[in-house]
Parts: C-alpha cells; structure tokens; sequence
C-alpha cells in the first residue's frame, strides 16, 4: 500500500498543507458546534427500557466519521446505524478537526455517560497532519483505550495513514502507533480506515481528504469484518 500512496495525488504536498489549514479551520468551527452528543440513528419507536437493553456502540472520532461535506445520515456511522437497527444503540461523537488530545479530553465524560459495550476509537488523523509526536497520540489514545477496558467496553481501533512527504522514518511512526497499541492491549485493528477509497479519485470530495457519499458503504465495509464478531461476542454474553 505504501508503495502505491507514493504515486497518487492523494497524498502529495499540497494535500498536506491544505489538510493542515482545513483540520484547523474545522476544530475551531465543529468544536462549537458539537458540544452534545446525540445518538446516530433515529427514533426507532422503542421505548427508554427498550433501548438501554441494546447494546451500545460508542464511535470516537474525526472528520471521517463526523460525515464531513456530506448528509449526516449518508455518512459510515449512519450506515453503521441502519444495519444495527433494533440491535444495538450507535453513538456517534466524532468531531471533525478532532486530534487525539482533544478526544482523550473530553473521553471521560462521555464514556461515563453513556457506558459503552464497544468503543471504535477513530483518532489520529488530525495528530499526524500537523507533524505532532507520534508518542504523545499514542499516550492519548492508551488513555483513552485503558479508560474503555476499566469500564468493560471492548475496542476497536481505526487506523489512518498520511501523506508521505511527512518522512518514512515519520510515517512508519506514526502507523506504527495504531499496531502496537493493538498488539500491547489485545485490540481488533483495522489497519487503514480509508483502504479501497483514498486512492480513487471518485470516491474523494474535492478538498481531496473527505471521502464522498459514494465512499461510505466501503469504509462500513473495511469496519465490518473486525466489527461484527465483536457484536456477536457482546450479544453471547448478555444471554
């Protein structure tokens, strides 16, 4: 994949300079705007009782997965919502422009307020643009990850690349940070959020960093298969 990356558009110098400028702008305008979290489905017509017997699904994070630039219910964690419909609560509080410092602030809250059954931890993206230390996004999401597994919420990490004019010795940091922590906490991985969509300039917003629309029943793809023995294995254990 790294080999590939080197010789598309999607990952050149201009993507990370206008990357940088626009995860900027967008923390600043989102933060506001995004104080509350709000469950990722609509009323399904059950009852209060009804809903906290499902299991909850907790997502934490970015752009990715605030459904940046398009309709919130066409973006991946809406869709997440529809095939869990009647099955389990999706929680969705990604903020676009969110680094890892940002959600591992205000994490505590919102895991205590909803008590996840399953966290997708979806950060990193925005750390990696702006050239922070790849030790201090790994500090921040252990906190996070051990916040999760003291509360018995299981995990599941999203992984995201960055552009390659960051450096190798960089960029291998920086992906690095997503494996080891899964392998230090025993966690499910998918190991590049964006893969089959970042490279197909159809399936990029014009900013060429969102994904579009048309991109969003993949990214669902690329979470379902770590996803979905992580449900059954909540599932079995309610019963």
């Amino acid at each position: 994949m790294h080999t590939t990356l080197l010789k598309t558009g999607f990952f050149n110098t201009a993507f990370a300079k206008s990357a940088f400028s626009n995860f900027v702008m967008l923390a600043a305008i989102t933060l506001a705007a995004c104080l509350s979290v709000l469950p990722a489905h609509a009323d399904d017509g059950h009852d209060d009782d009804s809903a906290h017997s499902l299991p909850t699904l907790l997502v934490m994070g970015d752009s990715l997965s605030a459904a940046y630039g398009i309709e919130e219910e066409q973006g991946w964690v809406a869709l997440l919502a529809q095939r869990l419909e009647g099955e389990a609560e999706v929680v969705n509080a990604s903020i676009s422009g969110e680094t890892t410092a940002g959600g591992a602030q205000r994490f505590a809250d919102i895991l205590r307020q909803r008590q996840p059954d399953i966290v997708l931890l979806e950060l990193g993206g925005n750390d990696g643009l702006r050239g922070l230390p790849p030790a201090q996004m790994r500090a921040n999401l252990a906190s996070m990850i051990e916040q999760s597994q003291q509360a018995d919420a299981e995990v599941l990490l999203l992984g995201i690349d960055i552009p390659p004019n960051y450096g190798q010795a960089y960029r291998d940091a920086f992906t690095g940070v997503f494996h080891s922590l899964a392998d230090e906490y025993a966690l499910s991985l998918v190991p590049f959020l964006l893969e089959d969509v970042a490279l197909n300039t159809q399936l990029m917003q014009s900013d060429g960093i969102h994904p579009t629309a048309e991109a969003q029943p993949i990214i669902l793809d690329n979470v379902w298969p770590e996803l979905e023995p992580m449900l059954e294995a909540t599932y079995q254990a309610a019963q």
